[in-house]
């Protein structure tokens, strides 16, 4: 199975099953598939990552007082800066793969990153639900966290004794990354709903 020219819907469903119910064994799977960035995003991140955006849409047309327009301002800016945060962690695990005894490889540390969001991508879909969504929409995230762990010395090839040094590293560089996603996805989604509240009045 692989995701170079993009998936069949029916070889996209058995890497999102085998990603959550059996990762340590698509792990092996994976690591030598052929694959390229274009791929990689739009066989299958670009697919998986649109299930929260489009749930955060929903929710926010039944549930928020703002409503479709700020649930669709939020979705599609979260998407595609989310998009871009999945590169960049990638790019950033690529890089300090020499400090970790691992092997320096774009399309490893990629494959390692996308396919390691499956979980948490898969989870979004609850946040149609308000607050108990978000719990498993967290569940999601911490499970692909444990998907990214047990991932890494099979893609990155970095010595098992060095894992936990490497993982950790990573994870601080996600919280950042992600920190200033949200921020800026929230700063523009608010100053688009005070303009337009301006405008009514």
């Amino acid at each position: 199975m692989t995701v170079v020219s993009g998936p069949s819907n029916a070889g996209l469903v058995a890497r999102v099953q085998n990603m959550i119910m059996k990762p340590a064994l698509e792990w092996d799977v994976i690591a030598p598939e052929p694959a390229s960035v274009a791929g990689l995003f739009t066989g299958y991140a670009c697919i998986l990552a649109a299930i929260p955006a489009i749930a955060t849409i929903i929710s926010s047309a039944l549930f928020t007082h703002y409503g479709v327009i700020f649930g669709l301002i939020s979705a599609v800016l979260g998407y595609v800066l989310g998009l871009v945060g999945v590169y960049v962690i990638a790019f950033i695990v690529d890089a300090l793969a020499p400090s970790f005894g691992a092997e320096k490889s774009q399309i490893q540390a990629l494959k390692l990153v996308i396919y390691a969001y499956t979980a948490s991508w898969v989870a979004g879909i609850a946040l149609i639900i308000p607050i108990l969504g978000g719990l498993v929409a967290l569940a999601g995230g911490i499970y692909s966290l444990y998907t990214l762990y047990i991932g890494m010395p099979k893609l990155m090839k970095n010595p098992p004794d060095k894992t936990v040094g490497y993982f950790v590293v990573t994870i601080v560089v996600a919280i950042v990354v992600y920190a200033i996603i949200g921020a800026v996805v929230g700063m523009v989604a608010l100053g688009v709903i005070g303009s337009a509240a301006l405008a009514v009045h």
